[in-house]
């Protein structure tokens, strides 16, 4: 019987990455075995949001390396069985999508054109973050939270075995972070590997393998949640550069559900 691979689901190398001429990530080195759920914690301008579009390969390096389900991250090989869910997206946009369309939608890519509105891994998603009764509401006419949820549920349909989100419980109530860390909990225990940025552990702090934290763009911590450092971990609202609409362009079309 084989036994579960034990290479790197995602691994960066000395990453270097500038922004406008200006150095934002320096020398950052991450290694996140199959399985773990780890917390990217740091202070506002740190660089967590640009070290996840970096890992992802949304955004050029400077110089490093950075493997992403086995393959370079340039090369997008892996990005089918990858979900993602950046920081901007409880936007919601202006498509007048029912929830179950825009996270059908999250079924679509370069080999799957259609996906019937009936398919049951879009309600599962949907039931799993708590939306199953409002499927057929239009995303345009939810919370900003709940809009939050839809975008999870995206993230979640392809079962993808690499799960990143962007600070996934922003507008989002207590007792919904609660469910949230718990289909978190369970994703990781069945083997789904997690990276999240956070603005502080929350709810997910007993679950998190391990937090990594970014002070200016360096790792100055990379271990358990009970050795954190202490200091403020703020959102990263002034770390963002590049066209919106990250979620389109990292893993689905246009929503064309048949």
């Amino acid at each position: 019987m084989s036994r579960p691979s034990t290479d790197p689901v995602l691994e960066a190398r000395d990453l270097h990455v500038s922004l406008g001429g200006s150095p934002v990530l320096d020398g950052v080195d991450l290694r996140i075995a199959p399985g773990e759920m780890v917390a990217l914690l740091g202070a506002n301008g740190s660089g967590k949001s640009t070290l996840l579009r970096a890992l992802l390969g949304l955004i050029p390096l400077a110089s490093g390396e950075v493997t992403l389900l086995g393959s370079p991250a340039r090369r997008r090989a892996g990005h089918d069985r990858l979900g993602y869910v950046p920081q901007d997206s409880a936007s919601g946009g202006s498509i007048p999508a029912t929830a179950r369309e825009a996270v059908a939608a999250g079924l679509l890519g370069p080999r799957t054109w259609t996906v019937r509105r009936s398919d049951r891994r879009v309600q599962e998603a949907l039931d799993a973050v708590g939306l199953g009764d409002l499927a057929g509401r239009p995303v345009t006419r939810m919370s900003g939270g709940q809009r939050r949820r839809v975008m999870i549920a995206r993230a979640l349909v392809r079962r993808p075995e690499l799960l990143v989100l962007d600070e996934p419980f922003a507008g989002i109530d207590l007792p919904t972070q609660e469910l949230i860390a718990g289909l978190f909990r369970d994703l990781s225990a069945s083997g789904t590997t997690i990276l999240v940025v956070l603005h502080e552990t929350g709810a997910l702090a007993e679950h998190l393998s391990r937090a990594v934290v970014l002070d200016h763009g360096r790792v100055v911590h990379d271990g358990p949640v009970s050795a954190l450092p202490a200091q403020s971990h703020g959102d990263d609202h002034d770390d963002h550069s590049g066209p919106a609409g990250h979620i389109d362009e990292c893993l689905g079309q246009e929503i064309h559900p048949a």
